[in-house]
């Protein structure tokens, strides 16, 4: 089935098309009738004018066209029968209409152009994205695993937030990072993070020498930054660039031991889901975000903390509690994940997602990601086979 059929906004779109072409026919009989019926010192053509002329906002040049010649048709009708066609007062209403309805026909093919080109770009957009920002398994070893991305730009699919996992031989690798900026360089920095954990999060064996290849990720973009620049703009490029960080929570779930190892890298702690309470995970000795191991000393802290049975973890970026609602208070992420203690992730995020828009007002400040992790009940063994 057509995507576009199954999207409410879609249909929504083209039902608001044919109220509006709707309207653009009823404009030109009421002003038709009104204006032959009229005194003979009274004349409405003028108003025909509107009918192509809102046409070109919603449709095509096709359509518009066809609109502009039907309102010259009605001018002319109105003009044979109050008086005729050689009028000289019709006959400067019936040109002014062709000029006007050629121009808006015009204006239209440049808006459809300028749609395609954006549409387009668009596509080539979110291929882009799916690449850098793959989604996440559902299920990885014994864990269930969902996902949301808000975007706060409007249409956009990723900005400098982050998320990805990684299965080892002993369990599983979860990264969730904020990448400092909007645009282009912040989505840059989030694809060498990303890049460089999944060529290394399976092969590295140790957190800390892990999050060394991650600090690596975010220098490569420094480094390509400082080549790139030149000219009057030299000065102001390379302090961007030397601003350039990454804060980064990194999780370590082994299969077979109910507990997570973290390190977190300057970012929100996550959030623990157990027998009806919300306990942060709070380290007692934050690594500094990556890209600043230059700045302050690199010392990699990993702590350990109990994930059993039952157990959901919340991973999220500051995008969420930093929403702001109309009185500019923040989100109470806290307060609000209370109540759906107990979901399922999907549940859980579907819950947080709809109630951080609402907050909201619609629009978010900032890019928002959530992973929500359940840690399941073993599989059984096989029974042996008689």
């Amino acid at each position: 089935m057509d995507a576009r059929r199954r999207d409410p906004a879609s249909r929504l779109s083209r039902r608001g098309g044919r109220l509006l072409l709707s309207a653009s026919f009823s404009l030109i009989a009421v002003v038709t009738v009104v204006d032959i019926l009229a005194p003979p010192e009274v004349h409405l053509g003028p108003f025909l004018i509107a009918a192509p002329a809102v046409t070109a906002s919603f449709a095509g040049p096709r359509m518009t066209a066809f609109v502009g010649a039907v309102a010259v048709l009605a001018q002319s009708v109105v003009a044979i029968v109050r008086t005729s066609l050689t009028d000289l007062n019709h006959t400067y209403q019936i040109v002014a209409l062709i000029l006007i309805s050629i121009i808006v026909t015009f204006f239209a093919h440049l808006r459809e152009v300028h749609e395609s080109k954006v549409t387009q770009l668009r596509s080539i957009a979110q291929a882009a994205q799916s690449v850098v920002l793959r989604p996440l398994p559902h299920r990885a070893g014994p864990l269930h695993i969902a996902s949301v991305y808000l975007a706060a730009e409007e249409e956009a699919q990723m900005g400098g937030d982050l998320y990805a996992a990684a299965r080892t031989a002993s369990g599983t690798r979860l990264l969730i990072g904020d990448a400092r900026g909007k645009g282009l360089d912040a989505i840059s920095e989030a694809s060498l993070v990303l890049g460089a954990f999944r060529v290394t999060a399976r092969r590295e064996t140790e957190l800390p020498a892990l999050i060394g290849h991650l600090e690596a990720g975010v220098g490569s973009a420094e480094e390509a930054a400082d080549e790139t620049v030149s000219g009057a703009g030299v000065r102001e490029a390379a302090d961007d660039a030397d601003e350039a960080f990454v804060t980064a929570l990194v999780l370590d779930i082994p299969d077979r031991e109910p507990v997570v190892r973290l390190v977190n890298c300057g970012h929100p702690p996550p959030l623990l889901l157990r027998r009806g309470q919300v306990v942060p995970l709070d380290t007692a000795d934050a690594s500094p975000p990556l890209g600043l191991a230059d700045v302050l000393p690199p010392d990699v802290t990993v702590e350990t903390f109990p994930f059993d049975v039952g157990d959901v973890l919340l991973l999220y970026t500051d995008g969420v509690v930093e929403a702001r609602d109309r009185t500019r208070a923040f989100y109470p992420l806290g307060e609000r994940l209370a109540v759906w203690v107990g979901d399922d992730p999907p549940t859980l995020l579907g819950h947080l997602r709809d109630d951080l828009r609402a907050y909201a007002g619609g629009h978010l400040g900032d890019d928002a990601a959530l992973v929500a992790v359940e840690r399941l009940a073993p599989n059984p063994p096989n029974p042996p086979t008689p």
